[in-house]
Order: structure tokens, then sequence, then C-alpha cells
């Protein structure tokens, strides 16, 4: 266990640094980016070691497997968990009941589930929303691949923005797999656009998260304005496959 927590302290601190010097590059703060340590489909000692290596928000995928971890590890001081994959609709009130953050919100369906299961808690989620700006139909989310179509999920994000138990943050995205990190660079400009015409569009709402970049273009999302980052394999390796990869 000392061994693994000291490889993945090394990793951590190296991503911040990386992270720091992408945010300089573009003349941002490096304290306005938070960094998601993704756990998902690692094992508990992973997760505990990537927190006792200084990780202070961890990323899961699927709710059965991060609410497990949740509740191995117990309550932390300062450490948030954030749920980073697509949630089935049935599985609603497990998120609500122990993430601090959804960044997947996908549907108007979901958001009103976890709208009602958030007031049943006596709280209210802080969520993303998920646009698809690659037109990839694996993907999840609002597809905003076209810019010019843009008007055509505004009702719904308008409603979304007026359920009572649900606090929107901003967008998360998950551009088309590329060759290199260069080739995600121009889905995150579009992904910033959508921000800055959402927030013309429906000026109430709060769009200040930009979640985006994972291990193989965080530097480049950072560059694009990302706030949160989701990075795992470059720094807890390689994950191991889980059941729940099904489902």
């Amino acid at each position: 266990m000392p061994n693994l927590i000291s490889s993945i302290r090394e990793k951590y601190l190296f991503t911040l640094d990386q992270i720091a010097t992408a945010a300089r590059k573009s003349a941002r703060d490096p304290n306005e980016i938070r960094l998601v340590v993704v756990t998902k489909s690692q094992p508990l000692e992973v997760a505990q070691a990537a927190i006792e290596a200084g990780a202070r928000i961890l990323g899961e995928n699927y709710p059965e497997e991060g609410v497990t971890k949740i509740q191995s590890i117990g309550n932390q001081s300062g450490v948030e968990w954030h749920m980073i994959g697509h949630v089935q609709s049935r599985k609603a009130r497990l998120v609500t009941d122990h993430f601090a953050l959804l960044h997947s919100l996908d549907s108007l369906k979901l958001a009103h589930r976890l709208s009602r299961f958030a007031g049943e808690a006596n709280r209210a989620l802080p969520v993303l929303l998920e646009f698809n700006v690659g037109g990839e139909e694996s993907k999840a989310g609002w597809d905003a691949s076209d810019e010019s179509a843009w008007d055509a999920f505004l009702p719904e994000i308008a409603q979304l923005l007026a359920l009572p138990h649900l606090q929107i943050r901003g967008l998360m995205s998950m551009p088309p797999l590329g060759r290199d990190a260069e080739d995600s660079r121009r889905f995150f400009r579009q992904v910033r656009r959508l921000r800055q015409w959402l927030a013309d569009q429906l000026p109430g709402g709060d769009w200040r998260e930009l979640s985006m970049g994972t291990s193989m273009d965080y530097a480049v999302a950072v560059e694009e304005g990302a706030t949160l980052v989701r990075v795992g394999t470059a720094i807890v390796g390689e994950r191991r496959y889980t059941s729940e990869d099904d489902a």
C-alpha cells in the first residue's frame, strides 16, 4: 500500500503541475481548475490510496460501484465524490443520496427523477448538463454538434432550470477520441461557445463549470476553459473490468 500511495501521489502532483502550466499559458488562475481523479472500475484500495495521496475529488462512472466505495471508505474530511458516467433513471436515488455533483445529466426524464429524490432527501443536487458535440451515436447528452440547431434543445434546458431541487452549474462533454490531444481542441472550443450561448439565452442560470478533458487531453481542455478535468489512467493506471461495464 505505501508503494501504491507513493506512485499515485507522484502522478497526481505531476498532473496538478501540468494543469497549472496549461492555466498560466492561457492567462488563467490555476486555482480555477479542479482535478477529478477517476477511480471507476478500480478496486477499493486504489480509491483509498488516491485519497491518502492527496486527491480530494474522486469520480465514479457506476452508481453501485461508487456507493460501495463511499460506504466502505466512509466520510473523510474534504473529500468529494462525483458521478461522471451515464445514470439510468432507476439509479437516480443513489446519485442524490451519495454524490456531491453529477457531471452527466443527459435528459429531462432523468432530471425530473433526480429533482424528486433530491427533494425527498431535503437537498439541492448540483448537476452539469451533458452535451454531445461530436454527434456520435455512442455518446449520451443533448446533440450540440450542429451550432445552427442549438435552438432545438433550448426549451428543455429552460425547463431544467426551473426544477426546484437541481442546481445547474454548467456543462460537461466528451469529444470524439482522436489520435492526439490537439484533435480535441476544436470540440472544447465548441463547448465553451455553447456555454456562452446558453448564458446569453438563459441569463438566470449558473453556467460557471466546464467539465472536459481526460488523461489524454486535459491540458488542452484547461487551455480552452475547463474548470473540471477528469483524469484516471494517468494517475491511477489502467482501469479494471467490472460487470457494470455492460450495464
